[in-house]
C-alpha cells in the first residue's frame, strides 16, 4: 500500500484520534495508511507539522474519505426523530433501528 500518489486527508497530534480515523475509513472500505505514528519524539528537532501522525489515502477516495472524517468529528447533522413501533405501538428514540420491546424493524 506504500503508494507515493496517495494523499493526506488528515493530520493531527493526537495518533488515538488518527488511528480512530483510520478504521473509519477501513470501514467504509476505503483503502488508508498511517504515517508518522512513532515521530511524536522528533517534536523539537523536526518541524512540527512533519511530526503529527496522519492518514493517507488514494486520491479518488479522497472526497469520500474527507466526507467521512468531517461526519466523524462533528457527528450526525440533525438526530434522528422518535419513532412509534409498528409490531407493539412502543415510542422509540430514533436513535434505535429495532423495537426493544418487540423487535420489529424501525419503518
Amino acid at each position: 500500500m506504500n503508494d507515493f500518489r496517495y494523499i493526506r486527508v488528515f493530520a493531527h497530534s493526537n495518533g488515538l484520534l488518527v488511528s480512530h480515523l483510520h478504521n473509519v475509513l477501513s470501514a467504509a472500505e476505503i483503502p488508508a495508511e498511517l504515517r508518522n505514528m512513532t515521530l511524536g519524539g522528533g517534536a523539537g528537532e523536526l518541524p512540527l507539522g512533519e511530526c503529527e501522525p496522519e492518514v493517507w489515502v488514494a486520491p479518488h477516495n479522497a472526497e469520500r474519505a474527507r466526507c467521512l472524517i468531517q461526519q466523524s468529528l462533528e457527528g450526525a447533522v440533525q438526530p434522528a426523530e422518535d419513532w412509534i413501533c409498528p409490531g407493539c405501538g412502543e415510542r422509540l428514540e430514533g436513535a434505535f433501528d429495532a423495537c426493544w420491546q418487540c423487535g420489529s424493524a424501525k419503518p
